[in-house]
């Protein structure tokens, strides 16, 4: 199973994590996206003609999408990070999955856009990171009340892992995390998974920190 991969970005660490949370053996094959732009070069455009990565191949199955790929790797691998399959979970999962696309459009072109000095409306795209934030920290103290530290259920799914890299990577693009507790407790409750793999910009400098109270009423 090979993915075409660049080390940082959230979308193919995505993949890496749910990988190594699976105990799926992955052949990765690096792309040189920045600043060789390899993402477009005819061979990989001939795998995705929208010119993204990641990309999986498995034998003759080519996926492009990220969520698609941790729908297949779960599938293949651990099945219980697909949910329970109860009707409300699943909604859930699909809902955060979809949630997740939200999360790339802004935070994750804030974050080209400091780092790699991609073009875009900055103070637009952190406004809309901004109200992303606050829906995700929404449904995670929602979650709370259900007594569930997961934003589907009470043990983690690829809905959480979807949606974990750009939020934890918010900063990068400028926009900071101190404003949401819940976010930061799910954040280390995912960080403390046996198996679970860093990223740059991503590490465990959290553990050295105190623990985010929430407090009563606050969403």
């Amino acid at each position: 199973m090979k993915l075409y991969d660049y080390i940082l970005s959230p979308s193919c660490y995505k993949v890496r994590l749910m990988a190594a949370l699976t105990g799926v053996k992955l052949d990765l094959r690096p792309v040189d996206f920045h600043p060789g732009g390899e993402h477009r070069s005819p061979e990989l455009l001939a795998l995705n003609p929208a010119g993204s990565i990641p990309i999986l191949e498995d034998g003759d199955l080519i996926l492009t999408e990220s969520s698609a790929i941790l729908v297949y790797l779960a599938a293949k691998a651990a099945p219980e990070w697909l949910g329970s399959g109860k009707a409300k979970e699943a909604a859930r999962v699909q809902q955060w999955l979809s949630f997740s696309g939200r999360l790339t459009a802004s935070l994750g072109a804030a974050r080209l856009h400091e780092m790699l000095l991609r073009p875009g409306d900055i103070g637009a795209l952190q406004a809309q990171g901004t109200a992303a934030l606050r829906e995700l920290e929404a449904g995670l103290v929602e979650q709370g009340l259900r007594g569930m530290r997961f934003l589907a259920s009470d043990r983690p799914t690829i809905a959480d892992i979807a949606c974990f890299p750009y939020a934890a990577l918010a900063p990068d693009g400028g926009v900071t995390l101190d404003a949401y507790p819940a976010i930061r407790l799910w954040s280390r409750a995912l960080r403390a998974l046996d198996k679970f793999i860093e990223m740059p910009g991503i590490h465990r400098l959290h553990e050295l920190k105190p623990e985010p109270q929430i407090e009563a009423g606050e969403a």
